[in-house]
């Protein structure tokens, strides 16, 4: 997901900075915008990292991202992103695409009100679990979200 080509964007309901952290409380951050938007993402690397069938992620600028007390652990988790986590409870909090230097994502149930943030799309639901159903409505992208959209419904 991209902060210029998202055209699902939709504006976070709570107001800014949106605060968040790790489980713990060793790592904890403030977003104040500008957002991409959300996303459910299905692909395997997500899944893994996160040990659950999809990972929410808001979208939000890298200049609108601050840490306000401890660091995050960096890993480079393939050859085109890195993830970051607590180095002490475990917690996945970021990811980064190289494709978008501009921007981070941020695991949406992180944030202290998860609820501020409605989710726009899938991703890579060609990567879905068959067993998760999208009865939603939100549209859904095989693949990233330049990828081809398949019908909502």
């Amino acid at each position: 997901m991209t902060l210029s080509a998202d055209p699902y964007h939709r504006p976070p309901s709570a107001p800014l900075p949106l605060t968040g952290g790790c489980q713990c409380g060793h790592v904890r951050y403030a977003l104040d915008g500008p957002f991409g938007g959300s996303a459910h993402c299905h692909c395997t690397d997500c899944r893994a990292a996160h040990g659950a069938p999809f990972v929410t992620w808001t979208t939000v600028a890298w200049r609108g991202f601050r840490l306000t007390a401890g660091a995050p652990t960096w890993r480079r988790s393939s050859p085109r992103a890195a993830r970051a986590f607590c180095p002490r409870c475990g917690t996945p909090l970021l990811f980064r695409a190289d494709a978008w230097p501009d921007e981070v994502d941020v695991a949406t149930a992180t944030l202290d009100h998860p609820d501020a943030v409605t989710p726009d799309h899938h991703l890579f639901v060609g990567s879905a679990l068959p067993w998760v159903c999208l009865n939603d409505g939100l549209p859904r992208h095989v693949a990233d979200s330049a990828s081809p959209r398949l019908d909502s419904a």
